[in-house]
């Protein structure tokens, strides 16, 4: 099974997720805001990245907690 290219693993114990892109640490995301800064910051253009991660899109697993949640485990 290939995993999608962009990766938003389980929430902290502190708050945030750690994000991957193609198996490279990209950052902590603490809000869609910051997924969609990564990705611009990793080459995507903002509006595409808005699009990914506002419309769910396949190329974005979310691990451990539902799509678009930042909170503490």
């Amino acid at each position: 099974m290939i995993e999608p290219p962009i990766i938003v693993h389980r929430p902290l114990g502190r708050g945030g997720r750690h994000v991957t892109a193609l198996g490279q640490d990209i950052g902590v995301a603490y809000s869609d805001v910051d997924v969609i800064e990564f990705l611009r910051q990793s080459g995507i253009d903002e509006t595409d990245a808005e699009a990914m991660v506002d419309g769910d899109s396949p190329e974005i697993e979310w691990q451990g907690a539902p799509a678009h949640q930042y909170g503490a485990a």
